[in-house]
């Protein structure tokens, strides 16, 4: 039996959840719409149990599920509804709204997981190749300042793999370091150091010193006009589509967030360790990170059939 109704203070996180989600992954309505019913028929359950949202134990989380199958759910519906549950979970531990995980080792009906959406290395260089030439492309000094700034995001989060939070709001100073790496401040307000690629720092030093001709002041490297200061995450993830259909690839499949996965498999394609692709993705837990173990999987594939002597034997001639 479950409660249809939740307090304010549990509406709030998930509310805040949702437009974390809106922004970094670019979600479509009706996916929020589906995580939002999935959370609230959460937290009505937990309020049944005199247990706030943002509170609840690991007996909760299972019970839920439990409460699912009585109520005749598909295994579908149990999958979605845990894996909302764990995101959200880790959201409230990154954001420092609680520091355990309730839902930590419950798992649901078992299925092949998906993989998450990314890009090949080829359609990466297509998007960097079209946004450098339209710099020189640009028939307008506010043209080419606009090119440059494209240019420069899309290295950026390339060679970072920065959430698009982190991105849009980096500081001016970013740009005047002498030292190949950026301090970023990432949710829960740890910061971690990411090295930057020589092509990162050349694109950040093109556009900043585009932006200071154009007299642009302020404590942004990407300044805009707005309440913020800086571009938002929703700018950018329309300037990004359209780059994409620009440079012949499907706008559909690009966001911000297909960018950083495809910054942490290539990654990990060319033999980067898991670790150490967690610490620049800047998540606190390793279980995140390891949606790209079918990366690592195909690495090790790749590795025995290169190398190891009986993969290279020829196959005995049939009688």
């Amino acid at each position: 039996m479950t409660g249809t109704h939740a307090p304010a203070r549990s509406l709030a996180h998930i509310e805040a959840f949702l437009e974390m989600i809106a922004a970094e992954r670019d979600a479509a309505a009706n996916t929020l719409d589906a995580y939002r019913r999935d959370l609230l028929d959460f937290a009505g359950f937990c309020a049944g149990r005199q247990v706030r949202l943002h509170e609840t134990d690991r007996e909760a989380v299972a019970a839920y599920m439990r409460d699912l199958a009585a109520r005749g759910f598909a295994p579908t519906t149990h999958r979605r509804r845990l894996s909302a549950l764990k995101q959200f979970h880790r959201f409230l531990i990154e954001n420092g709204v609680r520091a355990d995980d309730p839902t930590h080792g419950i798992e649901g009906p078992q299925k092949g997981r998906p993989l998450p959406k990314t890009l090949q290395e080829k359609d990466v260089t297509a998007l960097l190749d079209r946004a450098e030439a339209e710099i020189g492309e640009a028939g307008s000094e506010f043209g080419r300042r606009r090119a440059l700034r494209t240019r420069c995001l899309v290295e950026l989060l390339y060679a970072t793999g920065l959430r698009v939070s982190e991105l849009v709001s980096l500081p001016a100073s970013a740009a005047r370091s002498e030292r190949p790496l950026l301090m970023v401040k990432g949710k829960g307000g740890r910061e971690r150091l990411v090295p930057l690629t020589d092509k990162a720092r050349e694109a950040v030093a093109r556009w900043d010193e585009a932006r200071r001709a154009a007299g642009a002041a302020g404590p942004w490297l990407f300044p805009a006009d707005g309440e913020a200061g800086h571009l938002t995450r929703q700018a950018f993830a329309r300037d990004l589509k359209d780059l994409a259909a620009r440079a012949g690839l499907p706008a559909d499949k690009i966001s911000p967030h297909v960018l950083r996965h495809a910054f942490a498999s290539h990654l990990l394609s060319h033999g980067a360790d898991l670790r150490v692709v967690q610490r620049l993705l800047g998540h606190a837990d390793i279980s995140t990170t390891q949606i790209y173990t079918h990366v690592l999987e195909e690495r090790l594939r790749r590795t025995v059939t290169d190398h190891h002597p009986l993969a290279r034997r020829p196959a005995p001639a049939r009688t």
